[in-house]
């Protein structure tokens, strides 16, 4: 397989850029973050990111600044780039144009491009000298690997949860949380009613994510692995596998069952129904809660159901090294060590509401009272042994997309069996 692209547009550029770097290789001049600056003693590095909301960028603004004041020797320059489809087009460019940043902020789901591609550099023999490794949720190793080395850190982390409406719960009578798909499917059809009684359901118990995008493959993936499914066995997509069939039964059942409803197309993330009490459950995860928090809306969250085990899926972004010079790796690696450290991780935590990676953090009394206050963060704080990454292969774009596909047709049209074997199907011609 041609496992060096991401998805056709992301390959198709990469191959027009790569030769083109091939012609021009001999003019090259040295990239602008290796210039010497003014004080050959003090390394200036540049950071590329995508951090959202804005307030949130203005927190990390804060920290790096913090950073620069206590490390005078190196110097960083975080710079915010786009959202992740503006990034990557960025971030490929300056790879193959030898002209990439020294530090990369990204979902770790780039790493087996940016492996392919020879872009950055493992940190396992710094990782495995260093304390903090073991202070790193182990949840999180997953997402740092791949082929047998260490590739990134995380930076923040979360995972999905069963965001509901407890008024809506008391209004129906319903005096537990479900625990169980079984559960779960009888507490959404007690939920879909007839408010008003005009004879027609206006309130419904869940409402599922329509379309083929990353959103959807990433709302459903904790389904798949609480029935014990997978969609990678020995570097090979196996989507026609008993957990995948009953994950996308579960979601094909309540529909059927008329307690469900589906999103706008490739708009599963907007919460405008739950919030307006049309929809008593939505997957979603901790980085919403200052929003529905600013609604005035009542509000809860629970675990994702179990099939056979508890499961969610990891969420956040990762820091990765890129290939300069030794000096300015080491140097970067000074930053890392920061960014795990515990100080950046609580005020990080307090400041965004994404859950600290570092274990110490969680038990800061600084950050204890916080959740004190953000009791619906112990959720997302108690799934974190039972949360799994996505695979960090090169071909996760296409998987994923294939994958979004069969879910799209189940929820529409297809049987979860047809469905997830045309998508075999398609996968097969690409690996």
């Amino acid at each position: 397989m041609q496992r060096w692209a991401i998805g056709t547009l992301f390959s198709i550029l990469c191959s027009i850029l790569f030769f083109s770097s091939l012609l021009l290789s001999g003019c090259q001049t040295p990239p602008a973050n290796q210039a010497s600056s003014a004080n050959p003693d003090v390394i200036h590095l540049t950071l590329w990111h995508g951090i959202n909301p804005p307030s949130n960028r203005d927190v990390f603004v804060e920290l790096v600044d913090e950073f620069n004041r206590t490390h005078t020797n190196v110097q960083v320059e975080q710079l915010y780039v786009g959202q992740a489809d503006q990034q990557l087009p960025k971030i490929l460019t300056a790879v193959v144009g030898n002209a990439s940043p020294d530090m990369l902020w990204f979902d770790s789901l780039l790493t087996g491009q940016l492996v392919e591609l020879e872009a950055i550099q493992p940190i396992e023999d710094w990782l495995n000298q260093s304390p903090l490794k073991a202070d790193i949720d182990p949840a999180l190793f997953e997402g740092m690997e791949l082929e047998g080395h260490l590739w990134s850190v995380p930076f923040t982390t979360s995972n999905l949860g069963i965001f509901y409406r407890p008024s809506l719960f008391q209004a129906a009578g319903i005096t537990g949380l479900p625990e169980t798909w079984e559960q779960f499917r009888e507490v959404a059809q007690q939920l879909t009613r007839d408010t008003n009684g005009d004879g027609r359901l206006d309130q419904f118990g869940m409402v599922l994510p329509l379309g083929k995008g990353e959103w959807t493959v990433f709302s459903w993936l904790p389904f798949l692995f609480s029935a014990e499914g997978e969609m990678i066995q020995n570097n090979q997509p196996t989507l026609v596998n008993p957990g995948a069939i009953a994950a996308l039964d579960f979601w094909s059942n309540l529909l059927q069952d008329g307690s469900a409803v589906l999103s706008q197309p490739e708009r599963g993330y907007e919460q405008d129904d739950f919030i307006r009490g049309r929809v008593a459950m939505q997957i979603t995860g901790p980085w919403t809660l200052g929003f529905l928090e600013e609604t005035g809306i009542d509000f809860d969250v629970m675990p994702i159901p179990q099939a056979q085990i508890a499961a969610t899926i990891v969420g956040g972004a990762n820091l990765f090294v890129m290939k300069t010079t030794p000096e300015r790796e080491q140097a970067a690696l000074e930053f890392l060590e920061y960014v795990l450290s515990e100080p950046f991780q609580v005020k990080w935590a307090i400041d965004t509401g994404a859950l600290p990676i570092s274990l110490q953090a969680r038990e800061n009394p600084d950050y204890q009272a916080y959740i004190a206050n953000q009791p619906v963060l112990n959720v997302f704080l108690e799934q974190m042994p039972s949360a799994r990454s996505r695979p960090n292969i090169p071909g996760y774009a296409r998987l994923s997309e294939n994958l979004g596909k069969a879910i799209e047709e189940t929820l529409l049209t297809h049987s979860p069996e047809t469905a997830l074997q045309k998508a075999q199907r398609r996968l097969n011609l690409i690996w």
